[in-house]
């Protein structure tokens, strides 16, 4: 067993590789144009937790189809969470993966969200060091380049009945990946959903479950059919208050130069508490840029924009790290564009300072980054 930052041991995982992987010829042709999600490492990794054993028999093996009862209870009751986040090759060959504590505590708290077992923080790292070991070679390298890693847990008992499973899986496999939007960083457009919402204060909001992604689809496609790329949701009890774009949390920046501050929505309950989120406060603050969280309504955010005081908007997430905002369009407050529909030089230092942290250009200096490698 390996041990983690704080010292606790990691949780002991079987290793069992595939013994037919992908040839290296093919995989540098993945490797080297990635996309995203398209493309899966030779192997996974699984645990079982039951009533009686708890979490046992975790164990990397090869990737593959998983074999499921038709009454499979997740399929019909939705207990199914996940998780995001990244491993990164550094120039001296390394491999680094940024703030998993984090990820493996929102993990839990999903878990726990949705009346499922809770993962042992030392078997979600556990297992992210066991894949990226034995999967190594395929972490790309290059800032805009990573292995993306998708751990996550479904419940597992066979049979009917609306309440919490007694058995449940939990897997972690892996892709490389490379610019999460294919055009990179343009400025996406985006639509005030006033028609639907994602969450609702006491609802799931605060956890990344597969439910809350299945219910904001049909608001995602409503974006598309008005020309926009990303819904942007509004909170649920005064359809006002802006909350998230899409998956992602939103940034606003007032004032420019030496006089710029950041504003990003607070967290109410039915927002989701993203990690990238949460380390752009401080990359903002050690840059010199003040960040606080607050409300910004829709009517703020077209005035701002017209009157100058808005000057940039940008939507932050572990698998698109910063995407910019160029125009917004609603059905009742109109259309508007942002930083005259590019991307603004906040964004983009915000964007390179946050890179360069995870890649090991620059100094971490605030124990964030984990070696796997």
């Amino acid at each position: 067993m390996t041990a983690t930052d704080s010292g606790t041991a990691l949780w002991p995982i079987s290793v069992t590789p595939s013994d037919h992987p992908v040839d290296s010829a093919e995989r540098d042709e993945v490797l080297a144009n990635p996309g995203f999600g398209q493309r899966f490492t030779d192997n996974m990794v699984r645990a079982t937790w039951t009533l009686d054993e708890g979490w046992h028999d975790a164990r990397l093996e090869a990737y593959g189809p998983l074999s499921l009862d038709p009454a499979t209870n997740f399929m019909h009751y939705g207990q199914a969470i996940f998780e995001g986040l990244k491993a990164y090759r550094h120039a001296d060959d390394s491999i680094w993966t940024f703030r998993p504590l984090q990820n493996a505590e929102r993990f839990a708290n999903s878990a726990r969200r949705l009346a499922m077992a809770e993962l042992p923080p030392e078997l979600f790292l556990g297992s992210i060091e066991a894949l990226v070991r034995q999967d190594r070679a395929w972490v790309p390298s290059g800032q805009e380049r990573s292995l993306y890693l998708r751990p996550f847990m479904i419940s597992t008992e066979v049979g009917l009945g609306v309440r919490p499973a007694n058995r449940y899986e939990y897997l972690l496999i892996a892709s490389p990946a490379g610019a999460y939007f294919p055009r990179g960083l343009t400025p996406v457009s985006v639509w005030v959903s006033e028609d639907y919402v994602r969450a609702a204060p006491g609802g799931t909001g605060e956890a990344k479950c597969a439910g809350n992604y299945a219910a904001s689809l049909v608001a995602q496609a409503e974006a598309a059919s008005h020309g926009c790329d990303q819904v942007v949701w509004l909170d649920a009890v005064e359809r006002r208050w802006i909350e998230e774009m899409g998956g992602m949390n939103l940034y606003f920046v007032y004032g420019s130069g030496d006089s710029a501050r950041l504003v990003t929505p607070s967290l109410t309950g039915s927002l989701l508490p993203g990690i990238t989120r949460s380390s752009l406060l401080t990359v903002a603050s050690d840059l010199g840029i003040p960040a606080e969280e607050g409300r910004i309504s829709v009517e703020e955010w077209r005035d701002g924009c017209a009157s100058g005081e808005i000057t940039e908007v940008f939507a932050c997430g572990t698998a698109a790290v910063i995407t910019p905002v160029g125009e917004v369009k609603t059905r009742g407050a109109g259309a508007w564009s942002v930083s005259n529909g590019g991307t603004g030089p906040i964004t983009q230092q915000l964007r390179s300072a946050l890179l360069d942290i995870q890649t090991g250009v620059a100094p971490d200096r605030h124990n964030w980054l984990h070696r796997l490698v």
